[in-house]
Order: C-alpha cells, then sequence, then structure tokens
C-alpha cells in the first residue's frame, strides 16, 4: 500500500481527498498546518504528500524546502496544490524540489494521474538508493575451500528460482552474505532486498515490524500505542524482491503462525488493519538453532519448517575451512585500507600462521574484527607480522581449561565468552542479549563493566 498525506488548511478538501484516495486503495493522513504536517513526516515514511501553499502558520514553499531536505531514503514526493497559482511559483516550486504543481478546484483525473507518477518516481528513487547501498557491500563469497566452491555452485543453481532458503550456520559465518548472493544471482536481482534479524528485535514489537501496523493500533502485549500513522512492515517492504529472516530460530510461536499464513497465502494483515495484502515475496531465512531439535522441545512450529527449508544451505564454520583465512584477510586488508585511506597492507606468513592455528569461535566475523583491530592500530605498518596480532588464546584457554592460574579466572573467562556470544548473537542489542541471557539490562551492563567487556549500541 502506497501512503499520501494531504496537508491543507480547509477541512473540505482534506475529507474529499482523503475519502477517495482511499477509495482508490491509498493510505492517507491528514494535517491543517505546517508544523502538524512536519511532525507527520519526521514520524512516519510517506510516498507522497499532496501540500497546500496557503497554511496558517507557515508558507507551503518553506514547507517543501525543509521536507526536501530529509534523507533521500525516507524523503517523500511532494506535490504543490493552490487556488493561487502562477507560472511563477510553479517554477519556483519545481526550483524548490516539488515534483509536480496542481491548480485548485482540482482535477480527480489529473490528481490521481499525477499522484500515481509521483508514488512510481519515489519508488524508482528508493530502490536506486537501496540498490546503490546493497552493491557498496561484497556480496561475493570469498575462499577456494571445497565447502566455499560447493556453496556458490549451490547459489548459482538455485538463486533463479524462486525457491524458499533455509541458511543454516553458527553466528558470524556470513550466513546475510550467502543471502544476498542469492538475491544478486535471482530473477529479483533488480527489485529490493529487506532483512529482519528476528534476534535484535523484541517479542513485543516484532510483529509489528514484520507485518506494519495502521493508524491508531495498540500493541496488545505492552498496552502502548505503536504509532501516530501506519508503517509498513518488512513484508511490505519486500514486495516483488527478496525478504531475508535473520535468524528465524528467535520468533515466537504466535509471530511463527502468522508467518506461516503469510507464506502460504502471500497476503497478510497489519496490526490494527482489516484489509489484508497480497505480496509477491521470496523469503530467504537464516538460523544458528538446530531447527528440528527446537521442534522436538516445542519452541519451533514444525509446519513452519518444512515451508521454509525447501532449499537448505549450510555454512560451515571457520575452523572447518582454514585455508580460506588467507584469501579473507587478504580482502578485509584492501577494504579496511580504501576506509580509512591507508596505503595497501601485506601479511606476512608467520601472522597467517597464527590466525590459522586459532579455533575462532566467532568466525568469520570475528576474523574480521581482528584485523580491523590491527589495521587501526597499527597505523604505519605496511605488513602485518605475528608481533601485530593481539593474543588469541582467550577462548581456547575457555575450552581447554590451560592458562588459568586460579578457578575464578577461569569462571569469568567462561563468563566474558559466553557474554559475548549472546550479545553476536543479538547483534550488540544489549536489551536483546540480556533476554537471551535471562538477565536484567542493568544487571548485564554491570557484569560486562566487571569483566570488561565494551559495546556498541
Amino acid at each position: 500500500m502506497n501512503h499520501v498525506l494531504v496537508v491543507d488548511d480547509e477541512a473540505d478538501i482534506r475529507e474529499s481527498l482523503e475519502e477517495i484516495l482511499r477509495e482508490e486503495g491509498y493510505g492517507v493522513a491528514t494535517a491543517a498546518t505546517a508544523a502538524e504536517a512536519l511532525m507527520l513526516v519526521e514520524d512516519a515514511l510517506y510516498d507522497v504528500v499532496l501540500l497546500d501553499i496557503w497554511l496558517p502558520d507557515r508558507d507551503g514553499l518553506d514547507v517543501l524546502q525543509e521536507m526536501h531536505l530529509l534523507p533521500a531514503g525516507t524523503r517523500p514526493e511532494v506535490v504543490i496544490i493552490s487556488g493561487h497559482g502562477t507560472i511563477e511559483t510553479a517554477v519556483k516550486a519545481t526550483k524548490l524540489g516539488a515534483y509536480d504543481f496542481l491548480e485548485k478546484p482540482l482535477s480527480l483525473d489529473r490528481t490521481l494521474i499525477v499522484l500515481k507518477n509521483a508514488v512510481e518516481a519515489r519508488r524508482l528513487r528508493t530502490e536506486n538508493l537501496e540498490f546503490k547501498r546493497q552493491f557498496s557491500v561484497n556480496s561475493v563469497l570469498t575462499g577456494e575451500s571445497v565447502p566455499v566452491k560447493a556453496l556458490r555452485q549451490q547459489i548459482r543453481l538455485m538463486a533463479p528460482t524462486n525457491g524458499r532458503v533455509l541458511i543454516y550456520g553458527e553466528s558470524g559465518t556470513g550466513k546475510e552474505l550467502i543471502a544476498r548472493s542469492i538475491h544478486a544471482e535471482s530473477l529479483r536481482r533488480d527489485r529490493v532486498f529487506v532483512e529482519l534479524n528476528c534476534a535484535a528485535i523484541p517479542e513485543a514489537h516484532i510483529e509489528a515490524e514484520l507485518f506494519g501496523y495502521r493508524h491508531g493500533a495498540m500493541n496488545q502485549v505492552v498496552g502502548a500505542q505503536v504509532g501516530r500513522t501506519d508503517h509498513r512492515g518488512t513484508l511490505e517492504r519486500a514486495d516483488g524482491g527478496s525478504l531475508f529472516l535473520d535468524e528465524v530460530g528467535d520468533m515466537s510461536l504466535k509471530t511463527q503462525a502468522k508467518v506461516l499464513s503469510a507464506l502460504d497465502d502471500q497476503m497478510f494483515t497489519p496490526v490494527g488493519g482489516t484489509q489484508p495484502l497480497r505480496v509477491d515475496v521470496r523469503l530467504i531465512a537464516s538460523t544458528n538453532k538446530d531447527l528440528e531439535e527446537e521442534i522436538a522441545k516445542g519452541n519451533f512450529r514444525e509446519d513452519l519448517f518444512y515451508r521454509l527449508n525447501v532449499v537448505p544451505f549450510f555454512v560451515p564454520p571457520l575452523r572447518e575451512r582454514k585455508e580460506d583465512i588467507g584469501p579473507l584477510v587478504r580482502e578485509f586488508l584492501a577494504d579496511f585500507g580504501r576506509q580509512y585511506g591507508r596505503p595497501r597492507m601485506e601479511i606476512g606468513e608467520d601472522a597467517l600462521e597464527v590466525l590459522r592455528a586459532y579455533h575462532w569461535p566467532g568466525n568469520v566475523r570475528e576474523l574480521k574484527n581482528v584485523i580491523e583491530r590491527v589495521l587501526i592500530l597499527n597505523p604505519r605498518a605496511l605488513r602485518i607480522e605475528r608481533k601485530h596480532l593481539p593474543p588469541l588464546t582467550h577462548k581456547a584457554n575457555v575450552r581447554t581449561g590451560e592458562g588459568f592460574s586460579s578457578l575464578q579466572q577461569a569462571r569469568d573467562a567462561y563468563e566474558r565468552d559466553y557474554i559475548l556470544k549472546k550479545v553476536e548473537e543479538a547483534r550488540n542489542n544489549v536489551s536483546r542479549a540480556a533476554e537471551l541471557l535471562g538477565l536484567e539490562r542493568s544487571h548485564l551492563y554491570r557484569k560486562m563493566k566487571a569483566l570488561g567487556i565494551s559495546v556498541r549500541e
């Protein structure tokens, strides 16, 4: 559904436009003043704003200028409407970024045509931005190990189909990269790729994030108003493209039931809505859990598992493909070198031996973080030697029990390792990590501080 904001100080115009546009299938909100309009635009996404020039508190062209300063990804197309239009005003509005100019009394046919074209213009603009963002992210699976070669071959084979994909793998192995690679080689490559991390969103909000909500909808879980305006969920935003549900095993059973229904019918009803929406979405999901074990425990629906598990992908941990460490390190050095404006760095064989000997419980993500840290801490080095690497013994000691002088030291090391793992699963969302650990957020913060763990939320 496309969303329109009608801004006019005349109540009859607002009401008639709202009625007509809702009949045409648009979501509509209205505002009588500039202040109210700017508040609504900041609070929600609109495809088009129909903006009157004459407003009681501000000039409409000033409002147009302010809206044009919004980030390109959230900025609506603005169509100026006026009962006192002149060529000079129309030219000025166009220069300030207006999509078009309509004179009152409004012609219904022309208004609907302009509105339809403005919606399409915004769609093309936002999709172009999304494509640029996606292609700025490396979507090539790096490595020459047998498992990686097999994954690339599987992607080439399955990407052009519409088959649902379920990607298995430990945290940090690159499941999102696999999902993006599948989309990049699919027939939907020219449409959007939308991601929803199920582990990072509180259970009380995941339905609203997935299905969206309608104006005035109440969140039954927390008993508070979800939002002042309509909100498009990830399913609606992914229409025509691919939706990636990361860590799908963390969904509640209630949400799983709704996802199952949406998959079967390609239809869903937003929270607080009455009209179902139809979408065309290819679903790609991932998990770091054994879903068959979760089914046995009663934590995951068996029928949803079979809907998702049409084409399974298994991403091996880094410790099982250590021959890929060299190519990965060189790729990270090149990427971070460009990012930080540094000359090209090499890596010595002695340093690679240390990296290959490490167990890498955090997988590729941990390796990437180590390389970034080394590059930052050694600004003058042109070649990474063994001496530049940080100690890579902590987690190995946790597994073997060696290297600790006391029981307290071993316990602290284990706690630190376990907390880091959960924080990583929650994508640095401390509130979500606290839920996974069964701790209060404040207690987790104190524990992290005591163990020397810092997290950027």
